[in-house]
Order: structure tokens, then sequence, then C-alpha cells
């Protein structure tokens, strides 16, 4: 947890963000008529490990391999100038892309920008036949036109909250929680809520 924050509310437990996992898997296989010309992408840093479980639960349900990569959106942020040493971590997309349909997942979405700078991102590699979005929970607060086509949880927060994912695999836990800025660092952890929470 960041020093920055108190945990308000935690929204998801472990078996909650399962069973959410287990429901947009199957959505996604609905929407898609099974696992054919599929693949997942996450967007770095907790969309792809949320992309890597989606993408066991499908295998698990389908008994295909589905194709799985890692998206690094750094520089294509449209706050990048404003971040003085922006974390970078590499895209890792080990297949064509071009005539998939591609699921891209976020752990979060909150204004759409995160998003925006995926698709650019995406579009650099290659050209999917269609691109579809999963996030685990949508928080609400969009500034551009974008919308989730599967979503784990509807988590309607304010602007002065940061909703956060953990995973045991890095964080030692699994939970969705809400955390409450403090008003006296509200403005210098803007950036911070928006950055995590797109």
């Amino acid at each position: 947890m960041n020093d920055e924050s108190m945990v308000k509310s935690v929204c998801m437990d472990a078996d909650d963000i399962e069973r959410a996992v287990t429901r947009m898997a199957h959505q996604i296989l609905e929407a898609n008529k099974g696992a054919e010309n599929l693949a997942l992408v996450g967007i770095v840093t907790r969309g792809d490990l949320l992309a890597k479980m989606l993408v066991h639960k499908i295998e698990e349900i389908e008994g295909v391999k589905v194709p799985l990569g890692k998206l690094d959106i750094s520089f294509y942020r449209d706050d990048f100038a404003t971040h003085m040493s922006p974390e970078v971590h590499s895209t890792d997309i080990p297949f064509s892309i071009d005539g998939m349909t591609i699921v891209l997942v976020d752990d979060v979405l909150y204004t759409g920008r995160t998003i925006r700078a995926a698709l650019d991102a995406l579009m650099d590699i290659g050209r999917p036949a269609a691109v579809e979005l999963a996030v685990l929970v949508d928080r609400g607060h969009r500034e551009l036109p974008i919308r989730a086509d599967f979503v784990g949880k509807n988590v309607p927060s304010s602007s002065s909250e940061n909703v956060r994912l953990f995973l045991e695999e890095v964080d030692g836990i699994s939970a969705v929680e809400i955390l409450d800025i403090e008003p006296g660092k509200r403005a210098g952890a803007a950036a911070l809520t928006k950055k995590e929470g797109e």
C-alpha cells in the first residue's frame, strides 16, 4: 500500500477475483465463439498478470493454447513528459497480431487514457482484426469515449480515491482495495492516482 493513501474499503477479495476471472473467461469465449484466432495482451504492470490468469482459465475451459503477450505503454502515455523518470518495462508479444482478435487486458479502467495509449502501442505492432477490452474493475470517471467489453466488477469511486488491484504473485495478497488519498496529499498524488488507475 502507498504511504500517501489509507485503505477505505476492500471491494474484492481473492475469492471474488477468482470468480470474476472465471466469469470473464466464459464471457470472452462466448462472445468470440471459442478461442480460435484469439489472443490476450495484458497492459503492464497489473493487466499482464490478470491476462495470464484469464488465459489459464480459458485454456482450462477450452483445452487449447491461447497466445499471451504483455504491452508496455510507458512511451505512449500522453503524460509521459510530466514524469521525470517513468518506470519502463518491456513489451513481449511473441506472435503476430495481424488478423487476430486481441483482448486487451487491464486491471482498473478509469479515465480511459491508459487504454488509448495501449491502442496506439498495439497498432504500431500490427493490425488485428478486432480489439476487445477486458478489465477487472471499472471505476467510472471516463475522460475518453472508451468502454470495456468484459468487466469483472463496476466500482463507483470518487476522484479523491485510488482503486488498486493487489495480487498474491507480487503483493502477497489478492484484493481490490479503495484507497482514500489523504486530503493534504491529494494534489501531489493526483498523478499517481491517474497513472495507477487509468
